[in-house]
């Protein structure tokens, strides 16, 4: 805690203490702690007035004496100067900082040494207590740390036991606001050691308020086990379920960062019970339950802009709060393990603040509704509207503390739709960023891995990317979100196939981690697992094994709902099934075909409503179209309108694949002169990429 105050006005805070016990201990006392007292003074020797000076001597000189007699010759001697250069007649050398430090140091370890050790911390607890009433507040805050960890010293009173408990939670939540989490969860635990079982008996509000603020911080720091003992103890009291709210909240964002979503959504769902609120049943919800609560919410809306929506009235009821909050968490898990309630649940929460009002959950809220009408309701531009409500929502006063995890849902979800991939790059950097600055580790470590695969869909260089994803797995390792960690590990490993690193270990890397979102029914986690593994399907042209895994993946679209990563598998999988369609006859071509043609018929919907980032995968899959056709010219356009849109965009990958494609596509027709260039080309993209055993690969079949 010391180090918290800047090193400058150390001995100025130092001279301050030794000024107040030399003022208000009794002789007795003064006498027994004369080489401590005498010791604090001079730390501000540098900096005294003159009157002080004379007053600084005297107790040096006295100090002198008392370690003369006790036969500390040197430390005696130290006195000594000291008194006389407070007096000015030293030897006239000026001593600079380090010097003045070092020396001041030095008197004090001796004289500290003359203190029995029996007795040191009950000294420093006195000092503590004076300190406690005799400086004015704002002094008091400035040195809170300090004057807490010198009452932490001494053996308190029944009496006193109060007062500490509650200087301690104070000493806490400041450590807390300014981050430093491990600091405040050891003030935490002193303060609840100081009250001991009694607390609840007596003061049960700073009971309440130790356990609920040491609980978020050991969940910030890791330490699990006594944050879950902390949570256990405040839920087994009777006490009202508005003030188990706080634990009640942690252990859902727990349950949640180490993977288990049901428990945590659970455990969610129960809470809002005990409040009196509205809780979804979790099951699926059908198409028509869907719907019918949408048509709620526009009407409700009644063509609101994002100003209206802004300037919606604050939300003054607790317990809605509480709900409004919990619901947050709660959407969050529903998103991973099932999707059909994740519109029912932003439904509800849109629905209290139109009717209610707004609070600081708001803004993730109206974030939320973007997502879902640029995503499956298909109206990006709707949704672009909602994503900044959500914005202006955290200009108002007191609503920043969901900033981070505003910035990863618009920027994950919302903007993607009608703005390029890479500007979605910056702002989650700055997501990661606030997150960490305010404790929201979980949004914080969301935006650093969504980050990092946005990288990858624009075709960064894989080098670079796998570093940062070995990075960021020792950070999510530091901060225990095992759910974030498989994601990043999904995304290494792919990478790493692609650059040609022990292919055959990451296959069962892929596999554990699929056999793991099945245990824990994270269908989000086994949706990206195969979004990756068709993207190395895809790039290594084995249509015969992409197309098995799309017909086994499932609803992917559903399951990533809204994510740039639902869009790059549905062009993945379109290409896929034009791939099969070309290779098959009769009826299979025909099926083949026209699954086809009904996933390219969503990308076009995508483009028709401004997304620039998928114009390039239609020229690809018009390109394939056409071959599949017979239609030769048209092929040759739209794969020249495909490599230069990906080159002009910056989708380095994607104009490898395009250079790749046309290659294929020139040689069957005979001319290999086109057919020689665009491999060439598309080796030529790949070595840039990082994609070495993609080269390796074209250069033994060319």
């Amino acid at each position: 805690a010391f180090e918290l105050i800047s090193p400058e006005q150390r001995d100025s805070f130092r001279g301050r203490i030794g000024s107040i016990l030399l003022r208000t201990l009794p002789p007795e006392e003064l006498e027994a702690s004369l080489f401590e007292v005498v010791d604090l003074l001079n730390c501000a020797a540098s900096n005294a007035t003159d009157e002080e000076r004379h007053e600084l001597a005297r107790m040096n000189l006295k100090a002198g004496i008392k370690a003369s007699e006790n036969a500390a010759f040197d430390t005696g001697k130290v006195y000594f100067k000291t008194g006389r250069d407070a007096l000015g007649q030293g030897d006239g050398r000026e001593l600079d900082n380090e010097e003045c430090r070092f020396m001041h140091d030095q008197i004090q370890s001796a004289a500290f040494e003359l203190i029995s050790p029996e007795q040191r911390d009950s000294f420093r607890g006195r000092i503590g207590s004076v300190l406690l009433q005799s400086l004015p507040p704002e002094e008091l805050e400035a040195s809170l740390f300090e004057v807490v960890g010198l009452l932490n010293c001494a053996n308190a009173t029944d009496n006193e036991r109060d007062e500490l408990a509650r200087m301690n939670l104070k000493a806490g939540v400041k450590a807390s606001a300014n981050a430093a989490f491990d600091t405040a969860k050891v003030y935490f635990m002193t303060g609840r050691e100081a009250l001991g079982s009694r607390g609840w008996e007596g003061d049960n509000r700073t009971m309440l308020d130790l356990c609920s603020h040491g609980a978020n911080a050991c969940f910030v720091t890791g330490d699990f086990d006594s944050m879950n003992a902390l949570i256990d103890e405040v839920l087994s009291k009777d006490i009202d379920a508005k003030e188990k709210y706080r634990v009640s909240e942690i252990k859902v964002k727990s349950l949640h960062s180490i993977g288990k979503y049901n428990e945590s959504i659970d455990a969610a769902l129960d809470f809002n019970r005990q409040l009196g609120l509205p809780a979804l049943q979790k099951k699926p919800a059908s198409k028509f339950t869907i719907i019918r609560e949408y048509i709620r919410v526009k009407r409700l809306l009644k063509n609101k802009t994002a100003e209206d929506i802004a300037n919606l009235p604050r939300l003054d009821n607790e317990r809605y709060e509480m709900g409004q909050r919990m619901n947050g968490h709660l959407a969050t898990c529903i998103y991973h393990v099932e999707p059909t309630m994740f519109p029912l649940i932003v439904f509800q929460m849109v629905t209290t603040s139109l009717k209610h009002g707004l609070n600081s959950s708001s803004s993730p809220i109206f974030a939320r509704l973007g997502m879902l009408l640029c995503g499956p309701f298909g109206k990006p531009h709707e949704g672009r509207e909602m994503a900044k409500a959500a914005e202006l929502i955290l200009e108002k006063p007191d609503m920043m503390s969901r900033d981070n995890k505003t910035v990863f849902i618009t920027q994950c979800f919302c903007y993607h739709w009608t703005s390029p991939l890479q500007d979605t790059i910056a702002p989650l950097l700055k997501g990661y960023q606030a997150g960490l600055e305010i404790g929201d580790n979980d949004s914080a470590c969301w935006c650093l891995i969504t980050r990092i695969h946005y990288l990858f869909c624009v075709g960064r260089s894989l080098d670079c990317i796998q570093k940062e994803l070995e990075a960021s797995i020792r950070v999510l390792t530091l901060l225990n979100h095992d759910d974030v960690k498989l994601n990043t590990v999904t995304l290494l490993t792919t990478v790493k196939k692609l650059r040609g690193i022990d292919t055959e270990g990451d296959d069962k890397i892929l596999d554990s981690i699929l056999a793991t979102a099945a245990s824990t029914g994270d269908v989000t986690l086994s949706s990206l697992v195969n979004v990756m593994k068709l993207e190395v399907f895809v790039f290594y042209q084995e249509w015969n094994d992409a197309i098995d895994l799309v017909r086994k993946a499932g609803n992917v679209r559903q399951f990533l709902t809204a994510s740039f990563a639902s869009v790059r598998y549905t062009f993945l999988e379109a290409l896929t099934y034009l791939k099969a369609a070309q290779s098959a006859s009769g009826w299979k071509k025909r099926q083949m075909k026209k699954c086809a043609h009904q996933t390219i018929h969503l990308i076009r919907g995508w483009a028709k409503h401004g997304n620039v980032n998928v114009v390039h995968y239609l020229y690809i899959l018009d390109a394939e179209l056409a071959v599949l056709d017979g239609k030769n010219k048209k092929a040759k356009d739209k794969f020249n309108a495909a490599i230069t849109t990906s080159s002009r965009n910056g989708f380095l990958h994607d104009r490898a694949l395009a250079h790749e494609l046309a290659s294929a596509y020139f040689r069957a027709q005979g001319d290999d002169y086109w057919g020689d260039y665009h491999i060439e080309c598309s080796m030529a993209c790949y070595q840039e990429w990082g994609c070495i055993a993609k080269v390796e690969q074209l250069c033994k079949t060319s």
